[in-house]
């Protein structure tokens, strides 16, 4: 399967516009965009096909006033799941966010509302996250009786540290704004987060796809790697990619002074 339209979804959407970006839309809005187990197949299903499907780089959004809310707990009480079963369902959860991770696409989180528990798994997944004032970060699963299974002790404890991961599930601390963005928790503070996220999106897209292919996947990758093993792989990387026919053109730009200088936004 190689078309988006061929995909058969139970609670995401997927469109591609003109220049190759993607819309990923959590649609549960009256569940606050929980993720249930047929969500998650829905991730895995959208973010294995986007790279082979030619976009450049993709937005995910949500329906409703919430981002996510994280896994779907009722669905998760009525299932009644024995610790094996449960496992595998983590094991769904972290499949899904490695592609979103690891997939070379450009990932954009428009974010709102509620950012909790798995839901800022799946933020933590995509590669650059855009807040307003209203966002809320959180990890409850102590109120809950619970404990992470997508992801959070590898990237939001890489965002945010270890010992404030801990605070965060210990006591609910919840963060936004300003500080959460000073935190890591998302990257940039905007007034409407989906019109940012186009923007960054738009940006990352004019980029040669072998460099976003390499900065969306391979520093991922180093980052799991001794530093030696790093270097190494970072050298090859930068083999490949600083010789690629695309580079050629802005290379001969950059020499002849006619490219754009990187230059510090103005206030």
């Amino acid at each position: 399967m190689s078309r988006i339209e061929d995909l058969s979804l139970n609670h995401i959407t997927v469109t591609v516009d003109e220049d190759a970006i993607a819309t990923v839309t959590l649609d549960r809005a009256d569940k606050r965009n929980a993720l249930n187990a047929a969500s998650v197949e829905d991730l895995i299903a959208i973010f294995s096909l986007l790279p082979r499907a030619g976009v450049r780089a993709a937005v995910l959004r949500a329906e409703g006033p919430h981002f996510c809310a994280g896994l779907d707990l009722v669905e998760h009480h009525a299932e009644d799941r024995r610790p094996e079963d449960f496992m595998h369902i983590c094991l769904r959860w972290h499949e899904a966010f490695n592609k979103m991770e690891y997939g070379g696409v450009p990932v954009i989180a428009a974010l709102k509302g509620a950012v909790v528990g798995g839901g800022l798994e799946l933020a933590s997944a995509a590669h650059v996250r855009v807040a307003d004032a209203g966002t809320y970060f959180a990890l409850p699963e102590g109120q809950r009786g619970l404990f992470t299974g997508g992801g959070a002790t590898i990237r939001v404890a890489d965002l945010v540290g270890k010992a404030r991961m801990i605070d965060m599930m210990l006591t609910g601390r919840v963060y936004q704004g300003q500080e959460a963005v000073d935190l890591g928790l998302a990257q940039y503070l905007a007034d409407d987060t989906e019109a940012k996220a186009y923007e960054i999106a738009r940006a990352a897209a004019s980029n040669p796809p072998l460099s976003n292919f390499a900065i969306c996947s391979a520093i991922s990758h180093m980052q799991n790697m001794s530093a030696l093993d790093a270097a190494y792989a970072e050298s090859v990387v930068a083999g490949i990619v600083n010789t690629q026919p695309d580079s050629r053109g802005r290379l001969a730009a950059f020499a002849d002074k006619s490219a754009a200088r990187v230059r510090p936004t103005s206030g």
